[in-house]
């Protein structure tokens, strides 16, 4: 069985300023603006969708085939790809340009100014999909190369491989026949609650309107859990997984979705995965960082155990092994 994960990587490179962005604006002068501010801490860290999602399929102990593209920076996140087991056999790097890159930088009153740089990211994927099997493997769609998002999902349709369409931060991008033509035949979407509805608004369509094209919609809401709809009109509240303290809820759902896959790569029932999807998420909002958390097998169990009680019996073998 494989798992194939296309979207991003890509370096963030994280600033903070230690003032206020609006005392350093003038509103009469937006015309010419040109302000410069004095960064106080920069760090930078492996992240873009792809990767963070793959990260926490590795903890779980999973070997995902990561498609995406790069450029001559990479060879730190390829190191650390291989240190967590992971093949680097569906990564392109081009040496003309940079891997895709985010500068965030933050100010006192948690104002963000964010700048991205899509790099190798711009050019789309050749990579071959040689032994597809449509009983076994799984796929994610994520945010990444515009053309890989639309090839992949009409390819994952082609080929009869259960996909999961996560379009993210390239909605804004996105027609409403690019997505409807996504939607229609997958396995399942995922968004957050304002993504669902910027998806409503482009194909002028409800949620019950799309379960008619998939079969399963998952709405994440944060701190409230999730919300799953399926095309057999069940409605289920995911509750979330507590932690004692949220440090960075960025990359919180790509760990979900990573707790999705392992559930359906494990034969479990979607409201399970989902379950799964709750309690992976929860690690990572504990750290700075969407590839610092970690955890064991034994800590998903006792986590899982304290928000829904009846740890599913078809994981055990997996916890004692």
């Amino acid at each position: 069985m494989s798992i194939y994960i296309s979207g991003s990587l890509a370096y963030d490179r994280i600033m903070t300023f230690k003032g206020n962005f609006h005392d350093h604006i003038l509103a009469d002068k937006l015309r010419v603006l040109n302000v410069s501010f004095m960064i106080d801490y920069m760090e930078e860290r492996r992240g873009g969708c792809a990767g963070n999602i793959a990260y926490s399929l590795a903890l779980l102990g999973q070997k995902p085939l990561i498609i995406a593209q790069v450029g001559r920076d990479f060879a730190p996140y390829a190191k650390a790809l291989k240190e967590l087991g992971l093949s680097t056999d569906g990564i392109h790097t081009y040496n003309d340009v940079f891997t895709a890159q985010g500068f965030i930088t933050t100010d006192l009153n948690s104002n963000q100014i964010t700048g991205f740089y899509p790099g190798a990211m711009a050019r789309k994927s050749d990579y071959t999909f040689q032994n597809l099997n449509p009983s076994t493997d799984l796929a994610i769609v994520s945010p990444g190369n515009m053309d890989d998002m639309r090839n992949f999902t009409s390819l994952y349709k082609e080929k009869g491989v259960r996909y999961i369409y996560d379009p993210g931060q390239q909605l804004p991008m996105l027609t409403a026949k690019d997505l409807l033509a996504a939607i229609e035949g997958s396995f399942a979407l995922i968004t957050n609650d304002y993504e669902l509805n910027l998806i409503c608004n482009t194909t002028q369509l409800t949620p019950n309107d799309l379960l008619g094209r998939t079969l399963w919609i998952v709405t994440t809401h944060g701190s409230k859990g999730s919300v799953v709809l399926g095309a057999d009109g069940s409605e289920i509240h995911i509750d979330p997984t507590y932690v004692e303290n949220v440090a960075d809820p960025t990359g919180a759902g790509d760990a979900h979705r990573s707790g999705l896959l392992f559930g359906l790569s494990h034969g479990l029932d979607f409201p399970t995965c989902a379950k799964l999807g709750s309690v992976t998420a929860s690690f990572a909002v504990e750290k700075m960082g969407t590839q610092e958390h970690h955890f064991t097998k034994a800590d998903i169990k006792a986590r899982y155990l304290a928000t829904f009680h009846n740890f599913p019996t078809e994981l055990e073998a997996w916890v004692n092994s």
